[in-house]
């Protein structure tokens, strides 16, 4: 029963759908009906939706049909009066048509003549327009050609200032030309033309000053030099003519122009001057020989004074593109790179020549930049540095004519045999002698001929040190205190070292040694006037407070004393020599009548060669002689002592004795005047003593004596005296003296026994 009730609510709710699709189609326009239609097809009861749409359709058919049976007789009649009106219409049309083919015919020349005029009005209105936009056009297309024009010519500047008004004054006029619209498209480019190239120029301009630098700075420093001759004091500080004439500063004025006008002007400032940087680099790089010669060192400031000459024109003939502490900063770095440089390579330098030549040369360079308001005062600090080195070179080059002059002297007096030669001397050294100036011709000078020259050539050396101080604007008494320190090492150091070198020479003689003590001494009163002359060409007394004293005596005394060093060592070598010759014959019994002949010769030797000392100072010929006596008694009790000579006998005593006195006659004969009485043979005196207590055989004396302030043999050592004692023990039969004793050997040899015995004794003594 349920399930009947439900199948009849069902079929009713179907039902009411299928009526309300049935009236949306009648409503609805075909084109939507789709979806209407989708709906029934999609449910299960289409078959009963198209038995109620074929019902629906038959309805409406019913309802046509009655609707033209009501309208049919009108509709016939509408039919027949249609008919009628279609046979007037077709008479009305062939009417119009023959009218319009007629109107068509006679109009038609017309119309011609009509579109002719309208076509020519057009045209006159087209010329009419083109020809005001011409006239707006031409100016435009003047001004552009002009543009390129100017940029053809390189009248960068002219450009940018057309450009500027074509585009702000012309151009907005005719902006809706396609042509003015591709020229300002075309404008930017044009600007950026117009600043390559302009920058191009000024590339070209920093090419041209960097190659003109060298002139530019040659013209500068010969016009300082020109100035400095004329006055020593600059007092005008003109800018260089022919920099303008060298190179033309206009592309950087124009390029300097065209930035600024772009708003660039920031940019190329900073592109000159990151640019002239580099070109200051370079050109402050020195070249690795540049020591060589001065045209190097020339090169080298030429193209520094062109670099910051074109610099200091830019500062003053330019708004800011450069400015003082620009300046001042690139100086700067040239000051310590230059200084730098010339340290490092005036230091190659071994010729005074050349380095005086490049101190004018830094000289010049310095006045010639502070002609420009540079400061120099560093340079003028460094050149007293190269004043030192200088002082080196001189020094090494005096040192080499210093040799020269020492190793071509004869070391022997001057000879004088006329007026003439004797004041040429006279005028190259000071000496006065009134016994010397009496004397006739011909006469010697007592000193050899390296004693004027050397003089001379101290005076040299010392116009030497004042050329360099000149021009470096130092004070009297600077340029006085350089000198004198400067003479002071070439005294003490260069010809000091030189005489060192003569007097310890291997093959040196004594004539050579008695010359140079001769020569020093004269040199050393020479000083006061080389104290003169340095007064004289420096204007500041010897007594003003700070000066410096020369230390010429010094070096010459030192010299003399090398020398007389030097004498009495050659001397006692001579000596030595001699004694080699000596060939005693130690067992000999018999005794001798004359000295040996070694002997005679060595004092044959002393007395010749005491008697060149005649012009050596006093003391130093009486210490030579008797160094030589010292020595020569020294070296005779070696020999008799001698650990080789075991032996020996009375009779070889007794030549030794001989050899002694003939030594002393030697002292005796006064070989060097200046002794007093026997100074001289107290030289001998410890062997006389010796021999005597020997020869003499008072030992006696001696013993009971010794340690006496008075005693006879006061010079005789016991060790000395034991020494011989034992040399004889076994020889004391040959000895004459123990005639008296050959009974009795054995008494003799108790007696050296109690001798001997006894001198041990003192000896032993002694050493407690």
């Amino acid at each position: 029963m349920e399930r009947g009730k439900m199948a009849e609510a069902e079929s009713l709710e179907t039902a009411a759908e299928h009526e309300r699709i049935l009236r949306e189609i009648e409503s609805t326009d075909t084109a939507c009906i789709g979806p209407t239609l989708r709906s029934v097809y999609d449910g299960e009861e289409h078959g009963r939706f198209m038995e109620k749409l074929e019902t629906r359709i038959r309805n409406h058919d019913r309802e046509i049909e009655k609707m033209c049976n009501f309208h049919y007789q009108g509709f016939v009649d509408s039919i027949t009066e249609l008919l009628k009106v279609r046979g007037e219409a077709q008479k009305l049309k062939n009417q119009v048509t023959d009218t319009n083919r007629k109107l068509q015919h006679e109009g038609k020349e017309l119309v011609i003549a009509m579109e002719e005029l309208k076509q020519c009005r057009l045209q006159q209105r087209n010329i009419s327009a083109t020809v005001d936009k011409l006239m707006l056009c031409l100016p435009v297309l003047e001004m552009y050609s002009k543009l390129r024009d100017q940029m053809k010519t390189k009248r960068h500047y002219p450009a940018l200032k057309t450009l500027e008004h074509l585009e702000h004054t012309y151009l907005p006029q005719v902006s809706h030309y396609r042509f003015c619209k591709v020229m300002v498209d075309n404008i930017p480019k044009l600007r950026e033309e117009i600043k390559d190239v302009s920058m191009s120029d000024l590339k070209d301009f920093l090419e041209s000053i960097r190659k003109h630098s060298d002139k530019i700075g040659e013209t500068a420093m010969k016009q300082a030099q020109q100035q400095r001759n004329l006055d020593n004091i600059v007092l005008q500080q003109p800018r260089v003519p022919g920099a303008q004439d060298l190179v033309d500063f206009s592309p950087v004025y124009r390029c300097l122009h065209i930035y600024s006008v772009l708003g660039a002007r920031e940019t190329f400032e900073n592109y000159y001057r990151k640019q002239r940087r580099k070109q200051a680099r370079l050109v402050l790089q020195p070249p690795s020989n540049m020591h060589e010669t001065l045209d190097g060192y020339r090169k080298y400031f030429n193209q520094i004074v062109g670099f910051f000459v074109v610099e200091d024109h830019i500062l003053h003939t330019t708004q800011g593109l450069v400015n003082r502490a620009y300046i001042d900063e690139l100086w700067e770095m040239a000051l310590s790179k230059t200084i730098a440089a010339l340290r490092t390579h005036s230091s190659y330098c071994s010729d005074p020549n050349l380095v005086l030549d490049l101190k004018n040369l830094i000289v010049l360079f310095a006045d010639t930049l502070q002609v420009y308001g540079f400061p120099v005062n560093q340079l003028f600090d460094m050149l007293l540095e190269i004043r030192d080195q200088y002082s080196e070179t001189l020094l090494k080059k005096w040192a080499g004519i210093f040799r020269n002059i020492l190793d071509s002297d004869n070391y022997s007096p001057i000879p004088v045999t006329s007026e003439e030669i004797y004041k040429k001397v006279v005028g190259q050294f000071p000496f006065q002698d009134m016994e010397l100036e009496k004397q006739p011709f011909p006469k010697k000078f007592p000193f050899s001929e390296f004693v004027p020259k050397v003089y001379n050539q101290i005076k040299e050396f010392i116009y030497a040190c004042l050329k360099f101080s000149e021009d470096l604007h130092l004070s009297s008494t600077e340029v006085d205190d350089m000198i004198r320190k400067s003479t002071n090492l070439l005294l003490t150091r260069t010809l000091s070292n030189s005489l060192q070198n003569v007097i310890k020479r291997k093959n040196i003689g004594l004539t050579e040694l008695v010359q140079i003590i001769i020569n020093t001494t004269h040199l050393e009163k020479s000083c006061k006037y080389l104290e003169e002359f340095i007064t004289n060409i420096t204007n500041v007394l010897p007594e003003t407070v700070h000066t410096t004293k020369l230390y010429g005596t010094t070096t010459f005394k030192d010299a003399r004393h090398a020398a007389e060093e030097e004498i009495y060592t050659n001397l006692n070598q001579k000596i030595d020599q001699f004694l080699q010759l000596a060939d005693y014959d130690w067992m000999t019994g018999d005794l001798g009548s004359k000295a040996s002949d070694y002997l005679v010769d060595l004092i044959a030797f002393l007395r010749s060669t005491f008697a060149v000392f005649t012009h050596l100072p006093g003391k130093v010929a009486q210490t030579a002689c008797m160094s030589a006596c010292k020595h020569l008694a020294t070296s005779l009790m070696q020999l008799l002592l001698e650990a080789e000579v075991r032996q020996l006998t009375l009779g070889a005593l007794q030549q030794f004795n001989l050899d002694v006195r003939e030594c002393e006659q030697f002292a005796r004969s006064g070989p060097v005047p200046g002794f007093q009485e026997d100074t001289l043979q107290l030289a001998f005196i410890d062997l006389r003593q010796l021999l005597d207590l020997f020869i003499q055989w008072d030992w006696s004396t001696y013993l009971a004596d010794y340690g006496q302030p008075n005693c006879k043999y006061l010079r005789v050592n016991p060790v000395t005296a034991l020494t011989l004692l034992e040399k004889m023990k076994d020889t004391s039969r040959k000895n004459n003296m123990f005639a008296q004793f050959r009974k009795n050997e054995r008494d003799k040899q108790k007696l050296i026994d109690t001798v001997a015995k006894q001198l041990r004794g003192l000896i032993s003594s002694h050493h407690s």
